[in-house]
């Protein structure tokens, strides 16, 4: 029986076309409600969805056959990621499909804003004629400041370079020799705040960015700053810049995305100097036939020959490969996941090690899960297979060996991370439940399974540290379920790795790093 698919949002014609020519059976059912794409959505192998559509976990639930969502754009809000790994749904989406295209509309923003045209076409239309009420000002030499510069954000920095501005850029992710050769200075998020006549984001929403211009980010900006933002809601205060905008600190402001959509109703909404779209970053003719036919193709080959290609949840793997690599691609995640949560500073290089017989799998595609969890806390859209691409856009070294079986383990991943000021190696192996587990911490020997959420500490092998820490921990109520450590020698440099019943509050983890011979202290979520 031949595989079936429902598009449930708008999608250029091409996609049902490209269905149909490989074979498989597609229906267009636009604007269901939830309880009516309930009632069907256990008919089909295959969803095809844009942002309209939000596969929750109750909709999953009801969706027995469903095998792969196919997500036609780069944002995966909308879909229940957890829930669809739970059950085995693949989930795709189309990261470079509409690039060119978003950042095209953040540089026509850009240029909107600051000749005053939304507000000048309107009050031409009026009869009106106040030339001297829309005085703007000249690109040409001023300074645009880039938060994040990605796929996208590296679009719109060449195009302000076109434009003749003077291009500084804040990503922590990119290195100082992929700066140079796209021809931005990198900077620090205070400078590019202190420097920017106009700002531009093109970071992911995560935890580290949420509210990344906030009402202390625009106090250091300089006077008559404009503010860009077409990549996320979220990324910026709404309430602290309308009070930017109604006291002149931020000249105007230009915005395509809000902390709630459909935005009906924003703060920003009416405030001076702003000019509100919605939405539309993605909304070119090229850039949705792009994604459309991207999500087919990517659909297609999964339901037809098992191909992977694009996963949020899952590597690009053949379906022979599949059931081998699972659990070495969970370990090389794992892995990647614990040393990104460590980094602070910019990261310039990944080192994968593989040795004894797992060099032998896959590694491109442990090596991509690696590079995944190391750049996934900081990039909350990345996936197993755009992750290495990614990394090459921030001018990351990405770098696998193999040596023979050696130690008692015989066979394991290093994985290490170089950054500005620091190297930091941590290795594990499969154990043979499957599961994965740590064997050794930066050179420090010890053995720990992972647990959702854990407390990593350096400290200084020293009598009274293990009480101590478990009074701080007791007193606040969190259960240790297991404790781990290492040492490099006696009274030497000590890891610990907590793992802990709920996550760890910032309260706790200053108490934990005020404790004597604690080094850092730090909360680590897998």
């Amino acid at each position: 029986m031949a595989p079936r698919v429902l598009i449930s949002d708008k999608l250029s014609p091409l996609a049902k076309q490209i269905f149909e020519e490989r074979g498989i059976e597609v229906d267009v059912k636009v604007g269901l409600e939830k309880e009516e794409l309930m009632e069907i959505i256990g008919e089909y192998d295959g969803l095809a969805i844009r942002s309209a559509t939000k596969p929750s976990d109750k909709i999953l639930d009801a969706a027995t056959n469903l095998k792969v969502i196919g997500r036609a754009g780069i944002g995966v809000d909308n879909v229940d990621i957890k829930a669809a790994t739970a059950r085995g749904v693949i989930v795709m989406n189309t990261p470079f499909g509409n690039s060119i295209t978003t950042a095209e509309h953040a540089i026509a923003m850009m240029m909107a804003l600051a000749r005053n045209i939304p507000d000048a076409n309107t009050s031409t239309h009026q009869g009106k004629w106040e030339k001297s009420k829309f005085m703007g000002v000249e690109v040409t030499g001023k300074t645009l400041g880039v938060i994040g510069c990605g796929n996208i954000g590296s679009i719109a920095a060449s195009r302000g370079i076109g434009l003749k501005m003077k291009v500084i850029a804040f990503d922590p992710f990119l290195t100082a020799e992929r700066a140079v050769e796209i021809g931005v200075e990198k900077v620090e998020l205070d400078e590019l705040f202190g420097r920017a006549d106009f700002i531009t984001l093109h970071t992911p929403l995560t935890d580290k960015t949420r509210n990344i211009i906030d009402v202390d980010a625009i106090a250091k900006m300089k006077d008559g700053v404009r503010i860009v933002n077409c990549a996320r809601g979220g990324l910026v205060d709404e309430q602290a810049l309308r009070d930017g905008l109604e006291s002149g600190k931020v000249a105007g402001a230009a915005f395509d995305v809000y902390s709630k959509e459909p935005a009906t109703e924003n703060v920003l909404f009416n405030a001076p100097n702003m000019i509100c779209t919605p939405h539309l970053g993605a909304s070119t003719d090229e850039a949705q036939v792009n994604v459309a036919v991207q999500v087919a193709e990517q659909m297609s080959d999964y339901l037809l020959t098992g191909a992977i290609t694009n996963a949020i949840n899952f590597p690009s793997v053949s379906a022979e490969e599949a059931p081998k690599l699972r659990p070495y691609v969970k370990l090389a995640e794992q892995l990647g996941l614990f040393a990104g949560q460590l980094i602070e500073t910019g990261l310039k290089e990944i080192r994968v090690e593989f040795v004894g017989d797992i060099g032998d799998l896959n590694t491109k595609t442990l090596t991509a899960a690696a590079v995944c969890g190391v750049l996934r806390p900081q990039l909350a859209d990345i996936n197993m297979v755009s992750a290495t691409v990614i990394a090459q856009d921030r001018g990351i070294q990405v770098e696998e060996t193999r040596r023979g079986s050696e130690g008692a383990y015989g066979q394991y991943m290093r994985l290490t991370v170089k950054t500005e000021r620091q190297e930091r190696s941590v290795a594990g192996t499969v154990f043979s439940d499957g599961k994965p587990r740590i064997i050794q911490v930066r050179g420090i020997n010890m053995e720990a399974a992972l647990d959702d959420n854990m407390l990593y500490i350096e400290n200084t092998d020293k009598p009274g540290f293990i009480g101590a820490l478990g009074t701080v921990l007791g007193e606040a109520g969190v259960n240790i379920a297991n404790f781990n450590l290492g040492r490099e020698e006696e009274a030497g440099n000590a890891i610990a790795l907590i793992g802990v019943d709920k996550a760890v509050c910032e309260e706790i983890l200053e108490n934990t790093r005020a404790l004597d011979h604690v080094v850092d202290a730090k909360t680590l979520s897998f």
